[in-house]
């Protein structure tokens, strides 16, 4: 009863949204304090951000610029909005901030190696999915050492939707049987996987961002779960197995 098991990396098994909601935050704190008195509160600053952050990620995928770009649109935008000058010193204050969140600590998740070792000690072939850019999402790989668990069967990919999750299917003659894709993303793990005909596992988060919240259409033709912590997920996956049977 092998299965394919395709790991989604940022907030799946490391930490990666808080660091982006603390370099926000300080960037929430420099805009309030330069426009002080130009009657902008900070959910707006915070709304406008999200809306470009997002934006940018719709057209081109998980760029590394999108995010310091989507601090110094906020910043222009309420400049052209509200008369306020814009300052050269200001912007690159604002995207050396943006790109600081690239160079964070990489956390795992609670019992992260437990369950990649319980995974792999039952047999099963472990794959790495991940959205982002290759070399920021290398350096977290390695800081942690997960070629350990995944060896060559990483994935990254700079537009993670339903063609990207086919494309490496079929690319890599997976068994969609005896596949399944775990990640915290409805929008880039689940819908994909479940399109696909995959099992799927949906891994909650605290805080998720808003460009991963989307309504679930499909109707799954295998397993589908949604778990508050990794070390569940051998059990989720040979109890289903179990009920199953070898069919």
């Amino acid at each position: 009863m092998k299965q394919s098991i395709l790991f989604d990396l940022d907030d799946t098994l490391i930490y990666c949204n808080k660091y982006f909601y603390f370099v926000i935050d300080q960037f929430t704190d420099l805009m309030s304090d330069w426009f002080r008195g130009y009657g902008i509160s900070a959910q707006e600053i915070r709304d406008k951000q999200t809306e470009i952050d997002i934006a940018g990620v719709h057209v081109s995928g998980f760029k590394s610029d999108h995010f310091p770009q989507s601090f110094i649109g906020t910043y222009q935008h309420y400049s052209d909005l509200l008369g306020r000058p814009i300052s050269p010193v200001e912007v690159d204050m604002l995207w050396k901030l943006g790109r600081s969140v690239y160079d964070h600590e990489v956390e795992p998740y609670p019992f992260m190696e437990e369950t990649l070792d319980e995974l792999a000690s039952k047999g099963h072939e472990l794959h790495l999915y991940t959205g982002g850019e290759m070399l920021i999402q290398q350096r977290k790989i390695k800081e942690i050492q997960l070629e350990r668990y995944f060896g060559p069967r990483i994935y990254v990919r700079s537009m993670k939707n339903i063609e990207a999750m086919e494309n490496i299917l079929r690319e890599g003659q997976f068994d969609r049987k005896s596949t399944w894709m775990i990640g915290n993303s409805i929008r880039t793990d689940v819908i994909p996987a479940l399109t696909s005909g995959i099992h799927a596992i949906h891994m909650k988060t605290d805080s998720e961002w808003a460009y991963n919240i989307v309504g679930i259409d499909v109707e799954p033709k295998g397993a589908f779960f949604t778990l508050d912590q990794l070390r569940d997920v051998p059990t989720s996956i040979h109890t289903y197995l179990n009920q199953r049977g070898p069919n």
